[in-house]
């Protein structure tokens, strides 16, 4: 072979291994960040990870997600007394008394500290997409922006940034917080910033709450 064409063919494959390798390791290095540094996430960046996420795939092209970003200090503090209610209730709804325990000793959102505070809702009846695929699963939606939720989470990843989902909160209560159109659904509420610290290994699992399991365990055959 011509060097010029096999010098040309490894260039060409060592592309896409190299932009393999990082992004198993943006994949492998993703965490549900609870700690967050005071620093700022720049305006670009919540950008960027806006248009990141509207990047997901969704059922018919309907793009369901909606975003509410939460600007108000006192919108945010309710949101927090919120969670923290309902971390308490579920705590004391937890018969072994070790678990109820250690389920008190770990920090489960940063809504105090994040810099940035954001909910995701999924319209249930959507303009786009003219409800294609939706027949029979209309919960294809509601998958749909939870899609755009893990796009954005790696975009984040990616640049340095840290996300936590915070899901021990009463939805109903949280979408009259944020006065949202009655055919949203919540799906999630974001905690965004720059991490306090990295981690290489997921916080419950440092913590010794629980630890990833082999893939082979949930795979069956038929």
């Amino acid at each position: 072979m011509d060097i010029y064409l096999l010098r040309r063919s490894l260039v060409q494959n060592e592309a896409p291994r190299r932009f393999e390798t990082g992004l198993t390791d943006v994949l492998q290095w993703r965490r549900d960040v609870r700690h967050f540094r005071a620093e700022p996430v720049a305006e670009a960046d919540m950008q960027h990870l806006l248009h990141s996420a509207a990047l997901a795939p969704s059922v018919g092209n309907a793009q369901p997600w909606r975003f509410v970003r939460v600007r108000s200090p006192d919108l945010r503090e309710a949101l927090a007394d919120h969670v923290d209610t309902c971390s308490a209730a579920a705590a004391a709804s937890l018969a072994d008394e070790d678990i109820r325990q250690r389920y008190r000793r770990l920090k489960l959102h940063g809504l105090r500290e994040a810099p940035e505070i954001m909910a995701v809702f999924s319209d249930e009846a959507p303009s786009a997409g003219k409800r294609l695929g939706i027949a029979t699963m209309p919960e294809a939606l509601r998958y749909s922006t939870v899609m755009a939720i893990h796009t954005m989470w790696l975009a984040a990843a990616a640049r340095g940034i840290g996300l936590g989902w915070v899901s021990i909160l009463d939805p109903s209560v949280v979408t009259a917080m944020l006065d949202v159109p009655g055919d949203w659904t919540l799906i999630g509420l974001l905690c965004i910033g720059y991490p306090a610290e990295p981690a290489t290994v997921p916080e419950l699992e440092r913590r010794g709450w629980q630890a990833r399991e082999p893939i082979a365990d949930r795979v069956i055959e038929r």
